[in-house]
């Protein structure tokens, strides 16, 4: 809604400068967000130079030209000092409520548009995710969430390493050491990977063997391309049980030796040779990308002729730019250095490049990780830590309900807690979790919005039982709505959209977070000051209702965004 208010704020505003003699862009006009109204612009600062006026006398003038037509969205236009503020009319507000009620889950989906292809996590499969991998999962499954609701066709992929150093590693441990399947796949993985790491620092002359197993792979040695892929399977299917707990999911898993079978890494080094680029090293295959300001060349061939994790990339890249309009990557701070360097190649060959979300790392109060020093706290200790916890809140705030359903719930504020804790720091600010401010139910994490959405749905079972409430398809005359708490609450659900748009273009799922915490102290403010079953008056009461059967609309539709769970009760 508050994208159709934007839209037809910029087309008055226009026909007001141009009725004042002047011509401007749209990008030009400057609109914001403000606390005086529900929309400023600033254009005045843009076109005082050319009117030789002040910012202050330019606005005026502007503002005594609009015109607002009949059934407009905007209320009210008024310079205040140099800025011209818009305020919304009451046809926007019962507008929006409409639309809630209408739309339900649809609410604040946009136009469909273009594909988009988005890989995320990408661990490497020698065990289990760690809280260090879970960040790179929460943004890129929140993004492509983001990016559906916004009307892209998104297809999310994982790219599995199944054929680099560490992979040879993994299955010269799987012959050497037993595998313990007792345990979850990716954990019996890891176990053995550590051993061998320690086994390898003891006979370094082991390493020789490693590198003949890769060399092998390359050459297309069946028996040891089966042995890679037994090992990377079990790690991957123990990932996979990980990622479905964070509700997270992925449309594809692409193997890199995909494109080593297929010929394509061996074309994409072709072509770079063709641009003249590349140097021999110390015997390794170079290119120089000093014209894009990276000092360091890129290593694309080692000196025994195999590939690296970069050329196999590479060629993933291209591939992928065949497949959608627009491709993102979801990457690590440690990969800035190369997927600049990555991005600078495909362009030197003419590819499209993708568009790199870089994010700082998460840490737990206990330091940094490693698998292949074992030190390490696996993703599925840290959700059964935090899932204990919530079966603990539950359980004191919920004592007479079942077993079943309390466990049903902790899953959910567990897995909520840490997607939120994780979401709500823009990707580029390191974070540490903290998992007892995440398990907040009373402002700062989930569990606070997830309350709220439970608290919304009890209103309205209760009004069913004492007043006779009908739901979603009731009659209600919505111009009952005139409170301040009201029309807050009116006004934060409209921004759903605008919210969903900016997440979409700017990349940055961390403000749809923070939006689902004001929209749910918006619905708690209205609560708190306005009765709701025990209003008097008959219509008000049943528009009332439909605010807050509204309110747990978004409320859920911002959760569902955000990938946790919206709890009926709790």
């Amino acid at each position: 809604m508050f994208l159709e208010l934007k839209i037809q704020a910029a087309s008055i505003l226009k026909d007001a400068i141009q009725s004042a003699g002047f011509e401007i862009e749209d990008s030009e006009l400057y609109f914001e967000t403000s606390p005086h109204a529900d929309l400023a612009s600033r254009a005045a600062f843009k076109l005082a130079s050319l009117a030789k006026k002040s910012p202050k006398d330019l606005a005026a003038l502007i503002a005594s030209k609009i015109e607002i037509p009949d059934g407009s969205y905007i209320g009210e236009v008024k310079p205040v000092g140099p800025y011209i503020n818009f305020w919304a009319s009451r046809h926007y507000l019962e507008g929006t409520v409409a639309a809630v009620r209408a739309e339900q889950e649809k609410f604040g989906c946009g136009a469909p548009k273009d594909r988009i292809l988005l890989e995320h996590t990408s661990a490497n499969p020698n065990g289990p995710l760690h809280v260090g991998h879970i960040r790179n999962s929460i943004i890129g499954d929140t993004l492509a969430r983001i990016l559906k609701r916004a009307g892209y066709d998104v297809e999310v992929q994982y790219y599995v390493n199944d054929m680099g150093r560490q992979i040879a590693v993994v299955s010269w441990a799987c012959e050497r050491f037993e595998l313990d399947l007792s345990k979850k796949s990716d954990s019996a993985i890891a176990e053995v990977y550590i051993k061998a790491n320690a086994a390898l620092e003891e006979r370094p002359e082991s390493v020789e063997y490693i590198d003949s197993l890769m060399e092998k792979v390359e050459a297309g040695d069946v028996e040891t391309i089966e042995s890679f892929d037994r090992a990377v399977s079990l790690s991957v299917a123990g990932i996979k049980e990980t990622l479905l707990r964070l509700n997270v999911s992925h449309d594809k898993f692409v193997k890199e030796s995909t494109f080593l079978k297929s010929g394509a890494v061996h074309d994409i080094v072709e072509r770079i040779k063709a641009t003249g680029r590349t140097d021999i090293d110390k015997g390794a295959l170079v290119v120089d990308l000093s014209d894009y300001g990276f000092e360091k060349t890129l290593v694309i061939q080692r000196s025994n002729g195999t590939s690296l994790y970069t050329t196999r990339d590479l060629a993933y890249h291209e591939w992928k730019a065949t497949q959608a309009d627009r491709v993102i990557d979801v990457f690590g701070a440690d990969h800035k250095l190369i997927s600049g360097q990555l991005r600078a190649t495909l362009n030197a060959i003419g590819i499209q490049e993708p568009e790199v979300v870089i994010f700082e790392f998460v840490s737990l109060p206990e330091g940094s990780m490693s698998t292949r020093r074992g030190q390490f706290i696996s993703a599925d200790d840290l959700f059964d830590k935090v899932t204990t916890e919530a079966f603990e809140q539950v359980e004191s705030r919920r004592p007479e309900t079942s077993e079943e359903f309390k466990r049903e719930v902790a899953e959910m504020v567990g897995m909520g807690a840490v997607r939120y804790d994780i979401v709500k720091v823009s990707p580029e600010k390191s974070t540490v979790f903290n998992w007892k401010e995440a398990m907040d139910f009373e402002k700062q994490g989930a569990p606070y919005i997830q309350y709220s959405h439970a608290r919304a749905c009890s209103i309205l079972e209760k009004a069913k039982e004492e007043v006779g409430w009908g739901g979603h398809d009731t009659e209600i005359d919505s111009s009952l709505l005139v409170e301040d708490s009201e029309i807050a609450l009116i006004k934060k659900m409209a921004l759903f959209d605008s919210i969903i748009d900016n997440c979409a273009r700017d990349l940055k799922p961390h403000t749809l977070a923070i939006y689902a915490r004001e929209l749910a102290d918006s619905f708690n403010q209205f609560y708190r000051f306005v009765p709701v079953i025990a209003a008097e008056d008959e219509q008000v009461r049943a528009a009332r209702l439909a605010l807050a059967d509204c309110a747990r609309i978004v409320i859920a539709n911002a959760l569902d965004t955000l990938g946790i769970g919206a709890p009926e009760s709790m």
